[in-house]
């Protein structure tokens, strides 16, 4: 399916990638590392250069922590929002956010996307969309209060809850006037999830794209690779991208990440394999 993404459209043939940049001072992987502006905003045209489509723009860490509060979240990001949209008018904007009050703002300031990590906390959040013309990441949490961690949560049906949550939520926003094309469903590795839940939607991943809307990811250094390589964050990256791989065999659209350049390498080799992308060249054996 099209994905269009605000004012942004692409093929249905196209995987992309969603680079990861905090306004937070307290992020598990970069450590604050563009909890300054100028930071984050070199840490942007770093990205763009690298072949990011869309950059993904957060205020507040999704663990528990120190209490944000929408006035303070705003503050973060509405402003940045707007630098990047008058810096890179061609590029998708994407911002992190569970709360509509917060959405409102950034889809004024040139936001597209609006990435729900928390499944429909804030049931306005889809009429914000609709009325900004912005996309939708409806997520799995099983329930779960955002910035809380789970605590032995269980499910009769892991995937038959993912995916009648993602997409009643994707029906939902549709309901609401988000366009269709503008909706993405996420299974949302370790939120409302152990370790063994995350490894068993990645490689049912499958089931997800199968609903016919188009899957986003979120990986990149995540608890479950971790926990399953006994490895720190920051030593990561191996296993983030062996879960890419089976995710873009799988056929996911969309991948949120730290490391741009390594994951379209994985995503485009992969695809390539699988018949659905020709070799950049091929001329071994024919020249």
């Amino acid at each position: 399916m099209t994905l269009l993404l605000g004012r942004h459209e692409f093929p249905d043939d196209a995987t992309l990638m969603m680079a990861i940049v905090n306004r937070t001072p307290d992020s598990f992987y970069d450590r604050g590392a563009t909890w300054a502006e100028d930071q984050a905003f070199d840490r942007v045209g770093l990205v763009v250069e690298q072949g990011a489509e869309i950059v993904d723009i957060g205020g507040i860490k999704a663990a528990p922590g120190v209490e944000v509060d929408a006035a303070e979240e705003i503050r973060r990001v509405a402003s940045f929002v707007a630098r990047v949209r008058s810096a890179y008018p061609s590029l998708v904007i994407s911002v992190d956010t569970w709360r509509a009050e917060v959405a409102r703002v950034v889809c004024a300031e040139g936001a597209d996307v609006l990435n729900d990590a928390w499944g429909g906390a804030d049931p306005g959040l889809p009429e914000v969309a609709a009325q900004a013309g912005a996309a939708l990441v409806c997520t799995h949490t099983g329930g779960v209060v955002p910035r809380t961690r789970p605590h032995r949560i269980e499910y009769a049906d892991l995937m038959a809850s993912v995916l009648a949550d993602t997409v009643a939520y994707a029906d939902r926003a549709v309901a609401a006037g988000v366009d269709r094309r503008s909706v993405l469903i996420d299974p949302a590795h370790d939120f409302g999830k152990n370790t063994h839940h995350s490894l068993e939607v990645t490689r049912r991943l499958g089931e997800m794209v199968a609903t016919g809307w188009p899957v986003l990811v979120s990986l990149s250094n995540k608890d479950f690779v971790g926990e399953t390589l006994d490895l720190p964050v920051g030593e990561r990256l191996t296993g983030t991208l062996a879960a890419t791989a089976v995710a873009a065999l799988h056929g996911a659209r969309v991948y949120r990440v730290h490391e741009v350049v390594e994951t379209r390498q994985v995503v485009d080799m992969v695809n390539t394999i699988a018949g659905r992308r020709p070799p950049a060249r091929a001329v071994r054996g024919l020249a």
